[in-house]
């Protein structure tokens, strides 16, 4: 592993706590076929596709979970760029401005600076992975019938992290020379979404550029 992978993803500076799997479960044994696939160096097409005879949702919420952690860390690594005074409203460029609903206190859409957001989002997420009755973790345990609504609402929402940190503060990434792996991390994500369709294909507009531009 490259220094600058290292930086990356084994960085003490976490801007929240990783969500780990238990050993001898069965989505432990999924995320290390997982993280074998990618130490192996396939195709992220082929890496991203449902191995035979595992469930497709319990492959998804193993994903869900690892975005979450590499894309925490990730934006741990620029937080400290992304202040108040540096990104007053979360955004990705002049054209797109993401703003914050929830159930409780943001009942209706509400601009908010970036790491105001960014905080939210961390936040609701851990919350929802770390709920039983949305993410079980007993074998045989069923899905509820509400699971990929929710992953869907996660990931859109984890893709924003992406369209702020190309947009934003690529220049960070690029100085510490961690840009290729953030790219891995992207097309990890781009292409697991899309295998499984769970983001629509307009909310990916914002990084079409970033995709089929030099940067790949």
């Amino acid at each position: 592993m490259s220094y600058a992978l290292k930086q990356v993803f084994n960085k003490d500076k976490t801007f929240r706590p990783k969500r780990k799997f238990e050993p001898g479960t069965q989505r432990f044994e999924l995320h290390k076929k997982a993280q074998a696939s990618l130490n192996a160096g396939l195709d992220l097409k082929v890496a991203v596709q449902l191995p035979p005879g595992e469930e497709q949702n319990d492959w998804v919420a193993v994903h869900v979970v690892d975005f979450f952690n590499r894309i925490n860390l990730i934006y741990g690594t620029i937080s400290d760029y992304c202040t108040e005074q540096s990104c007053p409203v979360m955004s990705g460029g002049p054209k797109y401005e993401y703003r914050w609903q929830d159930e409780h206190k943001y009942r209706k859409p509400t601009a908010l600076s970036a790491p105001q957001y960014m905080n939210l989002l961390m936040d609701w997420i851990e919350v929802q992975i770390n709920n039983e009755d949305i993410f079980p973790t007993n074998v045989g345990t069923p899905f509820p019938k509400n699971f990929l609504p929710v992953v869907k609402k996660i990931l859109s929402r984890l893709f924003r992290v992406f369209v702020h940190v190309y947009i934003h503060h690529f220049d960070r990434i690029t100085q510490m020379g961690s840009e290729a792996h953030v790219n891995t991390c992207y097309k990890h994500f781009y292409y697991f979404v899309k295998e499984f369709n769970l983001i629509d294909t307009k909310e990916l507009e914002p990084l079409v550029s970033v995709w089929v531009g030099s940067r790949y």
